[in-house]
């Protein structure tokens, strides 16, 4: 069913826009989910919270591109679910060691509530990632958006696990240079 549709169900309130939902996006939310849970029961609830959530804000958000939008939900309600489950433990997690990666890049001083100073720095974020050659834009955001393993970036991009490390440790440098350029660190 195409996307449209599927919104102008969760516009009528139809229950079906569920049922759409998980036959087209489902494993796609999943996939997300277990990268940041690693756990099958947890990333199935998110899922659903993913589902709660689109329920909830469709109508009066219409998205524009569907498949984005859940994505982002799911991403949010996994990170959330993530750090409740580890509040206060540090494990060697994707999740923790990609976060660990970019706090290097990511100025410390941005504070959450600030609304303006992140929707610029989202502004900022989104322009470098748009001026990467594509395959390091890919690269990086299967590690930094989908939260891959170094060995899964492996084995998608047939390089080599040091290559990968070398590779997205130029990124950071480079989004740490192109941050303070932009006199966000």
């Amino acid at each position: 069913m195409e996307d449209s549709r599927i919104v102008d169900l969760y516009w009528m309130r139809s229950e079906c826009a569920i049922t759409e939902t998980a036959s087209k996006y489902g494993n796609y939310c999943y996939a997300i989910a277990y990268n940041i849970l690693r756990d099958k029961e947890d990333a199935d609830e998110s899922v659903n919270d993913t589902y709660l959530g689109a329920w909830n804000t469709i109508p009066p958000h219409r998205p524009s591109v569907l498949g984005t939008f859940l994505g982002k939900i799911t991403r949010r309600v996994s990170l959330k679910r993530w750090r409740d489950s580890h509040r206060d433990k540090r494990g060697g997690s994707q999740v923790s060691l990609a976060l660990d990666e970019l706090s290097e890049c990511v100025p410390s001083n941005v504070v959450v509530e600030d609304q303006i100073i992140a929707m610029e720095l989202a502004k900022t974020l989104n322009r470098f990632i748009a001026s990467l050659p594509v395959t390091e834009r890919q690269v990086f955001l299967c590690r930094y958006w989908y939260l891959d393993s170094i060995e899964k970036i492996s084995m998608d991009f047939c390089f080599s696990s040091s290559k990968v490390k070398s590779m997205l440790h130029r990124t950071r440098t480079k989004l740490l240079s192109y941050l303070k350029k932009e006199g966000l660190v």
